[in-house]
């Protein structure tokens, strides 16, 4: 097992040693340009609006994948996004955060539009049928799983934790894991701005 680590290792080591100069730690985050997932998206926003990737062309643009009821992750995310945003500054009208919702039972568009803004005005929550809810995870690749508990919610749900960022042309770029700093992800969109 530890020889079967060891040349994964050597193997990414000399990957990256392919890339054209310049192109080393172009970005903190995992370049995922190119890829041939998470190409489109149509929900319906927390002011009852039907929005697909299409109408932010022109800004760089964040989705992330969450529910309201989640205890730790999505605050959290939402939280450094918010940062994130400060940290752009006058640039921050750039760029356009996206929640959406894994828990269309409960997180409504009354429930999204007060959740969603409370972390930033401008961000937006996305919602629709569960079809249309499994539809969007399987098109950006998003696990999630519902998991039955005894507590005041009555389930929770397991979920990928990291997010998406697209360039102004509308391309997906970048995949930010969870809990990369606020500073970071504000270089990495820069770059892309």
């Amino acid at each position: 097992m530890k020889t079967r680590y060891f040349l994964m290792a050597l193997l990414m080591l000399a990957l990256a040693a392919c890339k054209p100069a310049g192109e080393h730690n172009r970005f903190s985050a995992t370049d995922v340009s190119g890829a041939d997932f998470a190409q489109a998206l149509s929900l319906t926003d927390h002011t009852g609006k039907l929005r697909t990737l299409a109408d932010f062309k022109g800004k760089v643009v964040a989705v992330f994948f969450g529910y309201t009821h989640c205890p730790d992750v999505c605050p959290t995310t939402m939280a450094d996004m918010k940062q994130t945003m400060k940290l752009l500054g006058a640039r921050s009208d750039e760029l356009q955060v996206l929640f959406v919702t894994l828990d269309p039972a409960r997180d409504t568009q009354a429930v999204l539009a007060q959740y969603v803004p409370s972390f930033d005005k401008r961000f937006i929550g996305l919602y629709g049928t569960q079809d249309e809810i499994a539809k969007a995870t399987a098109d950006f690749k998003i696990f999630a799983s519902k998991v039955e508990n005894s507590g005041k919610s009555g389930y929770t749900i397991d979920h990928s934790a990291g997010l998406y960022l697209y360039d102004k042309t509308g391309k997906i770029r970048l995949y930010v894991a969870y809990g990369e700093k606020p500073a970071v992800i504000a270089a990495d969109i820069e770059k892309l701005l």
